[in-house]
């Protein structure tokens, strides 16, 4: 895009919701989250055993476990990542104590106990009233071993051996597996092949793995990036047999190098823009690899799934490199807001996404230390977005003004609207720009609202973040600087702020 020259005075933006001409739904599991085996992803951040002093439901934590259902996670994906490629299933099965331990190769060299398993893992995910996605080791196990997990895990109760072993372990019912992930970037940390033989080992492998029970969806490893010759191998060998091709695209504010991404913290404003800029690339990602879908897929079945998103700065100061630890800024909170717009945007091609990750890794939903736990900026946009789920996208026509800083040059406002399962309008509206609040007037088609309530999230700095010391330094606050009258919506929005507005 072609920005204009640097403006002299704050300009207006101006937006029209075509409620009247309704969207395609947003998919509840667009709000997914992943839960690798990496840091203290899973031990520590959500799993303590049922002998730790830090309050738990056998062995998960409480204070994780009610923060993740009030933003009502749909969905989470498991093990890896690349953790995937290298876990066999029944390490992870059987008495605790008796279950081996590994080196976990990929993620800082530490001891994997396999404490937390399959049954731990389901037992996650039905205490959160969430979707199963199970990535399956495709890099270094074989057809046999997926095949076997998919049964164990599906199959009815008193039917195979494989369902009477998964009894004598503590279960009886089958589970729902919702998402079966068919390896993890198989172009690298899965094995490094080329896109023909990943798919012709994606149809072998899907040919044999059978869900005993309920519909379970196969999401194929896709594309990184602009890597578009993967999509158009994929889905030119695959289309017919997948129900899913994933996306990986990971915001840094250096994009040059991978092993100088950026601080989480203490940045200066050049890097705040370059980060911004960087993240709105989703939507140039997901417009070509979708034009490549719909040439082997023009009724639009398989769904393009991001499961792989988020920000990647420099490991925090004095941490493990392999635990991907990061604090979680105002920034932070930016970046996921415009990815929530860009997937509603792309509603009719993306219908679930992950973001990287939910405890303690990379943008995480909560960071944890012992018994205390702190939610972060990012975990506060997900909890203004919850009226998405599920909710119908409502077109929107934006005319905004630019934020220049240095080379950078990008909108300075964002704006989506859904209609809610309860039939409200929802409108959130996003100012990029750090220095200088911006009117916005929103036109609103095929709406009857007179009145309306809002929420805001921002802070005084770019890095503000909240600590275990600090836990509520960036948190959503009432907002009541909008105005609605005669079928138009006003509002100023401060410097770097997310608003959520609900119109009555």
């Amino acid at each position: 895009m072609t920005a204009p020259a640097v403006a002299q005075q704050a300009e207006a933006a101006t937006a029209t919701v075509q409620a009247d001409r309704p969207g395609p739904q947003v998919h509840p599991d667009v709000f997914g989250q992943f839960a690798e085996h990496l840091g203290t992803g899973i031990y520590g951040g959500i799993w303590v055993g049922e002998r730790s002093s830090i309050p738990n439901d056998k062995g998960y934590r409480r204070d994780v476990l009610e923060a993740l259902k009030a933003i009502k996670v749909p969905m989470v994906r498991w093990p890896g990542g690349c953790f995937a490629d290298e876990y066999h299933w029944r390490d992870g099965i059987g008495p605790r104590s008796r279950r081996p331990v590994k080196i976990n190769t990929n993620w800082g060299g530490v001891n994997e106990d396999n404490s937390f398993g399959t049954h731990e893992f389901m037992g996650l995910v039905e205490r959160l009233g969430a979707r199963a996605y199970v990535s399956a080791n495709i890099g270094s196990g074989t057809p046999a071993e997926t095949s076997q997990w998919v049964e164990y895990m599906t199959a009815p109760a008193n039917t195979t051996m494989l369902a009477k072993e998964r009894a004598a372990n503590g279960r009886s019912e089958p589970w729902a597996v919702h998402y079966l992930g068919i390896g993890n970037e198989l172009w690298g940390c899965g094995g490094n092949m080329r896109a023909e033989y990943a798919a012709d080992l994606t149809n072998r492998y899907i040919t044999f793995a059978k869900a005993g029970t309920g519909k379970m969806l196969k999401i194929a490893s896709g594309p990184s990036d602009a890597n578009y010759e993967w999509t158009e191998t994929m889905m030119k060998m695959s289309a017919k047999h997948i129900d899913g091709l994933a996306l990986h695209f990971y915001t840094r504010p250096r994009d040059e190098k991978w092993e100088d991404k950026g601080a989480a913290l203490g940045f200066p404003e050049r890097e705040w823009a370059s980060t911004l800029q960087h993240t709105l690339q989703m939507d140039e990602f997901i417009t070509k690899h979708s034009a490549i879908m719909d040439k082997y897929d023009p009724q639009k079945r398989v769904m393009l799934a991001v499961d792989e998103w988020g920000t990647w700065y420099d490991p925090a100061p004095g941490s493990n490199p392999g635990f991907l630890q990061q604090q979680n800024s105002l920034r932070d909170a930016m970046v996921a807001a415009l990815n929530i717009h860009i997937f509603t945007r792309h509603a009719e091609r993306v219908k679930m996404a992950a973001i990287a990750q939910m405890v303690n890794v990379l943008q995480a939903m909560l960071l944890t230390d012992g018994p205390r736990m702190v939610k972060t900026p990012t975990y506060w946009v997900f909890d203004l977005y919850t009226p998405w789920q599920g909710a119908t996208s409502l077109p929107v026509e934006l005319k905004a003004p630019w934020y220049h800083k240095d080379e950078v040059a990008i909108p300075a406002i964002s704006v989506s609207a859904v209609r809610d399962t309860a039939g409200a309008v929802h409108v959130a509206l996003v100012n990029v720009d750090p220095n200088r609040a911006l009117p916005v007037t929103v036109d609103l088609r095929g709406v009857q609202a007179t009145a309306v309530t809002g929420r805001i999230l921002t802070a005084g700095a770019m890095d503000a973040h909240n600590s275990f010391d600090q836990p509520n330094i960036v948190a959503p606050a009432m907002f009541e600087g909008a105005t609605i009258a005669d079928g138009r919506l006003s509002a100023t929005l401060p410097a770097k702020s997310v608003v959520m507005l609900k119109l009555n």
